[in-house]
């Protein structure tokens, strides 16, 4: 039985979701959360994320989930493309008891810091933050995830929302909207578009076409 120090609070999104399903509650302790995440252990497809207090469950549906696996490929291609080195942390529990905050991303990636961390199992309490982190948000939430992975000192941050991708880069703390990918030093929002779109036909063929334009940039 969990207990808390106040009566949590569930609050409903506003509206009726069609690529994610989210429950919101508030007043939950961190004591709370983490026994909650315990009960419902690793075998599930649901994610937490938690924020001083308020926890969110988001339980994906096709639309997110499509995005999700897409984008993933879409960087991992970049990434051996380019010649770049990478860890995939997928939706690792990012916990930070010391910031009350806690996070499933949808992706979640090591690439500079990858040798830092190659071969092992991160500690965060020791190891650095992720350097890229990816979140399909194509519904309401709750949760300001801007102030979530600044405080976490995640130094590239995508947000897509079914339609636009959003890249943010942490700069003294905070996160400022750039057009260019940091971790790729090149503008990508284009080419991911065209990718996700030829992907709904076929996506071997969108790999491919992505994978010629990565080799004729380079």
């Amino acid at each position: 039985m969990v207990n808390t120090a106040e009566t949590p609070t569930l609050e409903s999104p506003p509206e009726t979701p069609s690529a994610e399903q989210r429950v919101v509650f508030h007043n939950i302790s961190w004591q709370a959360y983490e026994q909650i995440l315990a009960a419902l252990g690793e075998s599930r497809s649901s994610r937490l994320t938690y924020d001083q207090g308020t926890l969110e469950i988001t339980m994906p549906l096709e639309e997110h989930e499509s995005a999700t696996r897409l984008i993933e490929l879409f960087i991992r291609i970049l990434v051996v493309e380019l010649g770049l080195k990478i860890k995939t942390m997928g939706s690792t529990t990012l916990n930070r008891p010391d910031l009350q905050k806690s996070a499933e991303p949808d992706n979640c990636y090591y690439i500079q810091n990858q040798p830092k961390v190659a071969g092992k199992t991160v500690d965060l309490n020791t190891d650095p933050p992720p350097d890229l982190i990816v979140e399909i948000d194509i519904t309401y939430t709750n949760i300001q995830k801007l102030n979530l992975y600044a405080s976490m000192g995640v130094a590239e941050f995508w947000r897509y929302n079914g339609k636009i991708l959003r890249i943010y880069q942490l700069q003294e703390r905070q996160y400022i909207e750039v057009e260019n990918s940091p971790t790729f030093a090149r503008s990508i929002k284009e080419q991911l578009y065209q990718f996700l779109e030829e992907a709904k036909l076929d996506e071997v063929q969108a790999e491919k076409s992505l994978r010629a334009w990565v080799q004729q940039e380079v």
